[in-house]
């Protein structure tokens, strides 16, 4: 049973979404008749399980959220939980963060540090303290190992940068949600996202949006015999996983890496606790829902342990190029437009999701457009995701 059965009635309404005939997407709610920054225990906890329940879910109508309240929430929901960032203090994020920070600066809001200020452009002469930021990082494609030629995505066609949970993968267990308010953004000229993996797919959007897909509706896609071996079996990641991969390059339809062989050596990480190397079950279950999902972060998987069965000794792989050939496989089918949800956002709406169901990722678009602000925050999880069976202790 959920925290809020035994609560009050909650005050706010939670709407799904509209989907069109042409949609396969089962997931996506409206939430209004909400000021987050007076809201009571007990509809944060109807919150919490409507996040768990639909997935991803917007806020609308927060132009007045004070940035420490969007900070107060997300520890709100999980109170138990140490009262930092998934990724850590800046600090540790901008020296660590490898992939995640490589060639940008990550700054947190005055006040509210651990809301994390993310976009492009020109932020304003003073907003909530950062004063005439700009901020400047990579195009998103430019770590994808195809390149996407400059004058093509001037026109308008893009990528789906990175499809990936929001997780440290080391030292913390992954936040159960994140939390993402939008300040501004462009919302035209639509862009045109491609895949450019061969599959011809292609879908448009307005500018300025997070992207998801569903890994329960991806477990729901499998074999049962794929079902039996993901429910029985596990992931270890890489210590300091985002330094590992940093020098790696990804596909161009944002999901997995291109294998060359340029993660780096373990003994090139620098100190690491091998206590603090995470290792997670291949399928995490809903504690609201009971839902399954194939939830596996493939670009920083450096061993798999598959067996079918309780019983049976894992089958040990630790060739990467075999575990994102695997993951392929499984992964991909997902991949579709019409599994797709790019939520729209108006200013002042904050969306929330389930990070242990979904994968989500930024889509870039030309800096023409004009600028974007987005507040972002989520906490270290006080336990970490459960499988259907236990890991075996001595893994």
């Amino acid at each position: 049973m959920s925290p809020s059965a035994m609560a009050p009635e909650p005050t706010f309404t939670v709407t799904p979404m509209n989907k069109s005939p042409k949609d396969k997407h089962n997931f996506g709610a409206t939430v209004t008749g909400l000021d987050l920054n007076d809201i009571s225990d007990a509809d944060v906890r109807h919150l919490s399980d409507a996040i768990w329940t639909h997935k991803v879910i917007v806020v609308k109508g927060q132009k007045d959220l004070a940035p420490i309240k969007q900070w107060e929430l997300v520890t709100r929901f999980d109170p138990s939980s140490p009262q930092v960032h998934s990724h850590g203090d800046l600090k540790t994020f901008n020296s660590k963060g490898g992939l995640l920070s490589k060639s940008r600066e990550v700054v947190g809001i005055p006040g509210a540090e651990n809301v994390r200020l993310i976009g492009k452009g020109f932020q304003g002469e003073d907003h909530y303290g950062v004063k005439n930021m700009t901020i400047t990082k990579p195009l998103s494609h430019d770590w994808h190992h195809k390149e996407l030629p400059k004058e093509e995505f001037d026109a308008g066609n893009v990528r789906f940068q990175r499809w990936h949970m929001d997780a440290p993968l080391y030292g913390r267990d992954p936040a159960w949600f994140t939390t993402l308010r939008c300040f501004k953004r462009p919302t035209e000229p639509q862009v045109n996202i491609r895949w450019d993996d061969d599959s011809g797919l292609s879908m448009k959007t307005e500018p300025g949006l997070t992207a998801f897909f569903s890994n329960v509706q991806m477990y729901e896609m499998m074999t049962e015999d794929e079902k039996k071996m993901a429910d029985h079996s596990w992931v270890e990641y890489a210590p300091h996983p985002y330094m590992w991969i940093g020098d790696c390059k990804g596909n161009s339809n944002g999901l997995g890496l291109v294998s060359q062989g340029k993660e780096k050596k373990l003994e090139e990480l620098g100190d690491y606790d091998p206590k603090e190397v995470k290792t997670y079950p291949m399928v995490w279950v809903n504690p609201v829902t009971g839902e399954k999902a194939f939830h596996v972060h493939g670009i920083c998987a450096r061993k798999l342990f598959l067996r079918s069965s309780q019983e049976e000794e894992p089958q040990i792989i630790d060739d990467v190029v075999e575990i994102r050939k695997l993951l392929k496989t499984i992964q991909e089918r997902v991949l579709k437009p019409e599994y797709i949800l790019i939520p729209g956002l108006d200013e002042g709406d904050i969306v929330m999701w389930a990070n242990y169901q979904m994968f989500h990722t930024a889509i870039d678009y030309p800096d023409s457009y004009g600028p974007r602000t987005m507040h972002q925050a989520n906490i270290a999880s006080s336990t970490g995701p459960v499988g259907p069976y236990p890991i075996p202790s001595a893994a």
